[in-house]
């Protein structure tokens, strides 16, 4: 008898062990796997986005950047103009309310002050206009640029690689019709951009939780 109950503390003991030790893997910053930084897509084809959609073979429309305040997870992206909203906010403008997490796979760089000046640069951001014409310059910024310059003023890293207009695909009549209303006969084939989905296919990143 004495032997069982040594053995179901034991047993017991071990359990409480595991609990305890799963509970500090799965817990972050009030029990979200998110970490600052990670960087949140969506798909909505409405609007612009099925133009986004066939001109960079991606189905991911739209990004933002996560970043925890006062425990909570907030977005902040470039829509008109942009903001920062709850992520629940964010994920509602999916299509249908589903998302992908990506992040940084060197997490070791990320430090918090590091951390602090990308928060601080987005909230330097907000209430700038979108950029409708999807110029490089600091005017006006689009999503993907937004969140591309974030990481590359507090790193030096390029998350995606830039490409001239020119170099999309433009060849559907729901790109042409875009084009044609955002630039008329002046299409700037040799700006350079950064689409969602070049992000998305960054080597620099990995799917997160």
């Amino acid at each position: 008898m004495r032997k069982i109950i040594l053995f179901s503390a034991v047993i017991i003991s071990f359990l409480a062990f595991g609990f305890i030790s799963l509970g500090k893997i799965k817990i972050h910053k009030g029990g979200s796997q998110h970490k600052d930084g990670d960087i949140i897509f969506i798909v909505n084809p409405s609007g612009q986005g099925k133009a986004i959609q066939l001109a960079t073979k991606s189905k991911y429309t739209h990004v933002g950047v996560i970043f925890f305040e006062e425990g909570k997870e907030y977005v902040y992206h470039a829509v008109e103009p942009v903001m920062r909203s709850s992520l629940s906010g964010f994920k509602s403008m999916s299509l249908d309310g589903s998302y992908e997490i990506m992040r940084l796979k060197d997490q070791s760089v990320l430090t918090k002050e590091v951390v602090a000046k990308m928060l601080a640069d987005a909230k330097s951001k907000l209430g700038i206009h979108y950029d409708m014409g999807f110029s490089w310059d600091d005017k006006e910024l689009y999503c993907s640029e937004f969140v591309w310059k974030i990481y590359h003023k507090a790193l030096n890293i390029t998350v995606g690689d830039l490409k001239p207009l020119k170099e999309f695909d433009l060849t559907h009549p729901a790109v042409k019709q875009k084009m044609e209303e955002r630039y008329g006969k002046n299409i700037p084939m040799d700006e350079k951009m950064i689409s969602p989905g070049d992000m998305y296919n960054s080597a620099l990143l990995e799917k997160g939780n």
